[in-house]
């Protein structure tokens, strides 16, 4: 994955483990509103987090209680804190397939 502004990694500082209980649950990035600008992430949206062992799709929180550099974990098998991630925006315009479908 090329680097730029709109992917450099992000340390993992939290990791919050739902239950099956729990009212809010799935997959959530929290991270600070300048590295949100900086991917050109909203609040709400869809992003791709890239961890060390796989990518997953997480809803986007701009928490201002996060630092630059820093993201918050909800949901999200197979990373851990203190591991490093990479958050981006999802290609939806591009019209490439992929695989050989029929």
């Amino acid at each position: 994955m090329p680097s730029d502004a709109r992917n450099k990694p992000l340390r993992v500082t939290g990791f919050i483990g739902t239950r099956v209980s729990d009212a809010d649950r799935g997959p959530q990035v929290r991270l600070s509103p300048d590295d949100a600008r900086a991917r050109l992430l909203n609040e709400g949206e869809l992003a791709w987090v890239h961890g060390p062992r796989r990518q997953e799709l997480a809803t986007v929180v701009v928490d201002a209680a996060v630092h630059r550099g820093d993201v918050v974990l909800r949901d999200v098998a197979g990373v851990s804190p203190s591991e490093v991630v990479r958050v981006v925006k999802p290609d939806l315009d591009s019209h490439t397939r992929r695989g050989n479908f029929a």
